[in-house]
């Protein structure tokens, strides 16, 4: 997500931009040197900078041994944003202090070519001028909402966060499903992808309800009614969904009391 931000950025001319990368490689390099990026091996060598946003985009157990670094960057009066899930503004103010400037954002992969989307969540301390500048930064991803309850971020997290890895399992099902039909690897995969990603843009260019598309496709007695009828019997995608996106935020939710032990 860092670097999907990133492009979004140097496509919307900001900058300055610094990149923190412990260990670039040649690609990262060539990349940061053909787009003037300033890139730096650790966190320390950011401390000459003056950084008006830091963007953290570390994995939360990664986040939960490394944040304290990050704290003279917080204390220079930086709008610290975190994207980690599972970390707490409270976790976070430990590390950094408690007059350190903070927002959470939770984007998803799809923001990665501009059809994303981003939930933030600022206390009540955090300036209108601030929230602008957070949610300016990340538009670029695609939508952008805000949450006024900080545990929502959890959801959020469950939701879209996760969610694209439930579709792109779907895909592989469906792909698996056409192999058994008796197409081939590259046949199978190629209907899977047109169909899931034809599906998805359909949903985003028709403002009707998903329902009222379903029914488009469904008619009575026909084929889509007898997959269908498999697909909801007794409610069965429904509730493994529903159980799918409550462990998910019972992850979430685990991760956050770990980051504040």
């Amino acid at each position: 997500m860092g670097g999907a931000l990133l492009k979004g950025w140097l496509a919307q001319g900001r900058g300055p931009l610094a990149v923190i990368e412990p260990t670039p490689n040649p690609e990262i390099r060539r990349f940061a040197r053909r787009n003037a990026i300033c890139l730096l091996t650790s966190v320390e060598d950011a401390r000459d900078l003056q950084v008006s946003t830091c963007l953290i985009a570390l994995k939360p157990q990664i986040l939960k041994g490394e944040a304290v670094r990050f704290k003279p960057i917080a204390n220079s009066g930086a709008l610290m944003i975190s994207i980690a899930a599972g970390t707490s503004i409270g976790a976070l103010r430990k590390a950094w202090g408690r007059q350190s400037m903070i927002i959470r954002a939770m984007p998803n992969t799809p923001g990665a070519i501009g059809h994303g989307i981003t939930a933030l969540y600022a206390p009540p301390r955090i300036s209108a001028a601030l929230r602008n500048r957070a949610e300016t930064l990340v538009v670029g991803l695609g939508e952008t909402f805000w949450v006024n309850r900080e545990r929502l971020i959890d959801g959020v997290t469950a939701v879209s966060g996760s969610g694209p890895a439930y579709v792109f399992l779907f895909a592989e099902c469906l792909a698996h499903a056409a192999r058994e039909q008796g197409f081939s690897p590259e046949i199978s995969l190629k209907l899977a992808r047109a169909t899931i990603s034809g599906a998805g843009a359909l949903l985003e260019a028709d403002d009707r309800e998903p329902a009222a598309l379903r029914r488009d496709v469904t008619s009575p007695g026909g084929t889509t009614e007898a997959a269908l009828g498999v697909l909801r019997a007794d409610d069965a995608l429904e509730a493994l969904l529903s159980k799918a996106v409550k462990a998910a935020r019972l992850r979430a939710t685990e991760l956050r009391c770990q980051s504040e032990l």
